[in-house]
């Protein structure tokens, strides 16, 4: 005899048209904000096993992890009692299990932000992101990003695959992003990203000397031990990364030489700048991850900013150019080290 499990109705929850955007979206994502309890009547064929298995094989429309925190939430009574993790059923309970939404499934919310926005239009956004905000809703971050900001600020932007963002940067680099406001213009901008006609020009303060001038041609994928992180790679599974740099002033910090290079991004991948001088012995003042973290309390951060970005604008097809001047914190580092930043 099987267990009963009585389910409530279902409220019809319309898919919403970004939910296409979320890479790791939870399959539970989007089911949970109107749900009504779930009664479930056990039956001697279960006794001696552990609620929470029980529980997720009866509803497995939820993870057994979603419903062990449900547990340890008090979201889940065993005869009008708060169950207990770890228990074992009996055979004879009633239990009630009170879906409740996990941070993810509010990732999508518009949340008022202050934006920096140096150039909009009826197609694109501008904005000079400031070092720490993180530009899109990820485990630890399902909130307060760019992306939620997007969305209050033209909540439109909501039917735009990933609310329009075509390209991002790392929660602790500044500087200049574009966001498509319609999908002509996301789908036009994703194909100049393909095609790496997009320039991208950043500012970096480096460890050391590197040459004036240089590329690094290295394919990168996910570090094999540390998932974290990312690394050059020669393997199967790396993909191509270029990127050409200039040395445009030396100085000292912490009485060790550093500069203050620009790099340019001919590909785009994760942490690349950062990866790529790293790889040449000139890791990014300030990045612990992949550089001197015994020295992580000269600079807060990594010490890079998107400072140039230029495009042909997807309705118009004109040449665009935006420049922003170095983050307050980058130009107080640049000052502590002597170099002129006139840049």
């Amino acid at each position: 005899m099987e267990p009963a499990v009585i389910l409530p109705a279902m409220p019809n929850l319309a898919e919403p048209v970004f939910a296409s955007a979320l890479d790791d979206a939870d399959e539970e994502s989007g089911a949970l904000l109107q749900m009504e309890p779930i009664t479930l009547k056990l039956t001697p064929d279960v006794c001696g096993e552990r609620m929470d298995k029980v529980i997720s094989r009866l509803i497995p429309q939820f993870s057994r992890s979603r419903i062990q925190q449900w547990i340890a939430t008090g979201h889940v009574t065993v005869d009008d009692k708060v169950a207990k993790t770890k228990m074992t059923s009996f055979g004879d309970e009633t239990v009630v299990v009170s879906p409740q939404p996990a941070p993810e499934d509010d990732a999508y919310t518009a949340e008022a932000m202050d934006l920096a926005i140096v150039y909009e239009d009826a197609t694109i956004i501008i904005i000079n992101k400031p070092a720490g905000l993180v530009v899109h809703p990820a485990a630890g971050n399902w909130s307060g990003t760019l992306l939620n900001g997007l969305l209050h600020h033209y909540p439109a932007i909501a039917g735009v695959p990933r609310a329009g963002i075509v390209h991002r940067l790392d929660k602790d680099t500044s500087g200049l992003m574009v966001v498509a406001k319609t999908l002509e213009a996301h789908t036009d901008l994703v194909r100049q990203l393909q095609a790496r006609t997009v320039r991208r020009e950043y500012l970096a303060l480096v460890w050391g000397s590197p040459n004036l001038t240089g590329t690094v041609d290295a394919a990168m994928g996910r570090h094999p031990r540390d998932r974290i992180k990312m690394a050059v790679l020669e393997n199967m599974t790396a993909k191509s990364a270029v990127t050409h740099f200039e040395r445009l002033a030396t100085g000292l910090l912490d009485r060790r030489p550093v500069s203050l290079m620009r790099c340019k991004l001919e590909t785009g991948r994760t942490h690349q700048i950062r990866v790529h001088m790293m790889s040449i012995g000139h890791a990014l003042v300030g990045d612990v991850l992949y550089g001197k973290a015994h020295l992580a309390s000269v600079f807060p951060r990594q010490a890079l900013q998107a400072q140039h970005l230029g495009l042909i604008h997807p309705a118009t097809g004109d040449a665009c150019d935006w420049s922003v001047p170095l983050a307050d914190d980058f130009l107080a580092l640049l000052a502590s080290a002597e170099i002129e930043a006139s840049l």
